[in-house]
């Protein structure tokens, strides 16, 4: 079986405060496009995972590695998989290519295995892997609240063109809360108003109110010159998608995202076009 396994993106990311485990509580809209990985998985006796970027680890410290080995133990299913990724989405993006990885994992075991698992105890197993497995699952357009976890459908955004860039930096996501934690006189989002917009197909007013709360104290190189590139050409909204450091944009034709992307291309090799997806995980064969 192959499966797409596609990236997300934080249209929003606030973060309300800390729960009682001292987890950060957040409210963040969630969204899949079209750039995925491609998932191969078959039966087998033990689980082997292989993969086109060397940089993957292919033994449980690979999340797809572990998803399968939390199938296998939560179905009591005696069997194994063979699994191999072909990697597109690319790491410590803020994409959460691993978790997609996850997701197209518990999906395919659970149908070539015929285990039965509805969609959310296939969540609440993704959710011991982590916080963005149970998105990944599901897919489209969301808000999420709490860790991550706590999901409620949206409609479906416009079909518009998505650029994005990811600068050659890595953003420790741990380091991300620490300086949220010391931060003061934070912005926070409306998250009323842009949920308002969404939920009332006027997308035009939501573009304004998207918003990062990590841009406030993350330091991204070559961010605002970046988004100056996506203003030059029509961008309608522009911002950092999780914790970083991938910057992306909206258009809503296909010339400009074109044309912005190609100017991307000459500072940096991670660039890509993508629109909105529907799901999080899609069967191929």
């Amino acid at each position: 079986m192959k499966l797409r396994a596609y990236a997300k993106i934080n249209l929003m990311l606030d973060i309300l405060g800390k729960t009682d485990d001292g987890y950060h509580s957040l409210f963040m809209i969630m969204q899949s496009i079209g750039l995925y990985d491609t998932i191969s998985i078959s039966k087998a006796k033990d689980i082997t995972l292989t993969c086109s970027n060397p940089a993957l680890p292919s033994d449980s410290k690979n999340i797809a590695f572990k998803a399968a080995e939390e199938f296998f133990s939560a179905t009591k299913i005696s069997g194994g998989a063979e699994i191999h990724i072909e990697k597109n989405i690319p790491l410590a993006a803020g994409l959460a290519g691993g978790s997609a990885d996850a997701a197209a994992v518990l999906i395919g075991l659970n149908e070539i295995y015929n285990a039965g698992l509805c969609v959310e105890e296939l969540c609440n197993i993704g959710l011991k892997l982590g916080a963005d497995v149970p998105f990944c699952i599901k897919g489209g357009t969301m808000a999420a609240l709490d860790i991550g976890q706590v999901l409620a459908p949206l409609p479906p955004i416009k079909d518009n063109y998505y650029v994005l860039v990811k600068p050659p930096v890595d953003i420790s996501t741990a380091a991300a809360y620490a300086a949220f934690d010391k931060a003061e006189n934070i912005h926070h989002a409306d998250i009323n108003g842009i949920l308002r917009a969404l939920s009332t197909d006027n997308e035009d007013k939501a573009y304004p109110l998207m918003k990062n709360v990590f841009e406030q104290f993350i330091e991204v190189p070559n961010r605002a010159e970046i988004k100056h590139i996506m203003r030059t050409y029509g961008s309608l909204a522009h911002l950092m998608t999780g914790s970083g450091p991938t910057i992306y944009a909206i258009f809503d034709n296909e010339d400009s995202a074109s044309k912005c992307a190609e100017e991307l291309k000459l500072s940096y090799s991670d660039v890509f076009i993508c629109k909105p997806k529907k799901c999080g995980v899609e069967k191929i064969t």
